[in-house]
């Protein structure tokens, strides 16, 4: 496989399946650190932008990853007409959205986050609608249960969708749609927000000027397939059910819609000066994982941040480890952790929504880790 080269504003990888190119147009930092490049397991796509400052598929520090909510959530109108709908998109940016609603919610009470997800809680649906590349294409909205989280959502007159990136803008645009047909029929405004941006005003050309779109790069990209390469195996993980740990309602953070960001997993946790210690969250259960992180990166403590997933991704290029196991939610479906190696931290946290004993007992003994459940 070849290295990424980089030759003035153009990026390009090798993968087995084709060539891939990026055209960076416009930047807040240099391409190779905000970005590489991976090949997918998945027939219907076979490219992926990994970032490497989300906090997903490569552990960041946690005030790194702080920076590019700042910065994105500064990029967004501050005077878009409230209430204001945040949603940010399963799996990966569920994180991603809530930094950037934090940030940009400072000095605001109108603003609502909400997160698609592919976890059923068992209450009320509001809308349902597809990602048709991905690996799980399903994202499911839950009703939010609090009467004033409730009027938020149904009286909102701008809505700001996150993602870590866009490639062709037509998630956001089914998104969009569904949230239409499900009564949102207000909307006056509409931003989306990526880390990277490669779908060149995709969205703003749908829907109309009402529409823009921010990030910390944007350019296009091309993907030369090679029609002779053959087709990955992909693992089934687009299962969208309540799985053997079903989720509580009571304890659920952001599939029920959220104002505030509270700090409240395991408060009595310290870590030493110069630790090194790795934060683990899991799947959607994100954001209070990193707060977390972030408390304890502030105790002096060397930090990083990083959750695991269900999208299947080969090694190479941007992706240099990779581990397998069973998933926390009882769906029999595997689940990933990429770029970490046994004993490149002191300490490393797993931290899950569900009781301790679903996380998958290999996982806790390669990576010698101890896990802090949320769940009942």
């Amino acid at each position: 496989m070849n290295e990424v080269s980089h030759n003035a504003r153009v990026l390009s990888a090798d993968l087995l399946r084709g060539r891939l190119s990026v055209r960076v147009t416009a930047a807040d930092a240099s391409p190779e650190a905000l970005f590489g490049f991976a090949e997918r397991r998945n027939p219907k796509r076979a490219f992926l932008f990994v970032s490497k400052v989300l906090g997903r598929h490569i552990p960041v520090a946690p005030s790194v990853m702080q920076s590019s909510f700042e910065s994105l959530a500064k990029k967004i109108p501050s005077d878009l007409p409230g209430p204001v709908l945040f949603i940010g998109m399963a799996e990966t940016a569920v994180g991603l959205g809530a930094g950037v609603h934090r940030a940009y919610s400072k000095g605001r009470d109108d603003t609502l986050y909400w997160v698609s997800t592919r976890h059923p809680v068992g209450t009320e649906l509001f809308a349902r609608f597809e990602e048709e590349h991905s690996h799980a294409s399903a994202h499911l909205l839950h009703m939010p249960i609090d009467p004033e989280q409730r009027e938020l959502l149904m009286s909102a007159r701008s809505v700001v969708l996150v993602d870590d990136e866009a490639s062709t803008g037509n998630t956001f645009i089914n998104l969009l749609s569904a949230l239409q047909e499900a009564g949102l029929s207000q909307v006056e405004r509409v931003v989306t927000v990526t880390l990277t941006d490669w779908s060149e005003g995709a969205v703003a050309r749908r829907i109309g000027s009402h529409a823009e779109s921010v990030s910390l790069m944007s350019g296009s990209f091309q993907f030369d397939e090679d029609p002779e390469a053959p087709m990955p195996e992909m693992p089934e993980v687009g299962t969208v059910a309540a799985g053997e740990w079903p989720l509580v309602p009571s304890t659920d953070w952001g599939r029920l819609g959220v104002t505030q960001h509270m700090d409240t997993l395991a408060p009595d946790f310290r870590a030493a000066s110069g630790e090194r210690i790795l934060v683990i969250g899991t799947s959607e259960y994100v954001w209070r994982p990193f707060l977390l992180a972030e408390r304890l990166e502030k105790q002096g403590a060397q930090v990083h941040f990083g959750s695991t997933t269900r999208s299947p991704i080969a090694l190479g290029h941007a992706i240099g480890h990779a581990l397998s196991f069973s998933d926390n939610y009882g769906l029999g479906i595997p689940n990933f952790i990429y770029n970490v190696a046994p004993g490149q931290y002191d300490r490393v946290i797993i931290c899950c929504e569900t009781p301790v004993q679903s996380v998958d007992p290999r996982l806790v003994e390669t990576l010698q880790a101890e896990v802090i459940s949320d769940g009942q």
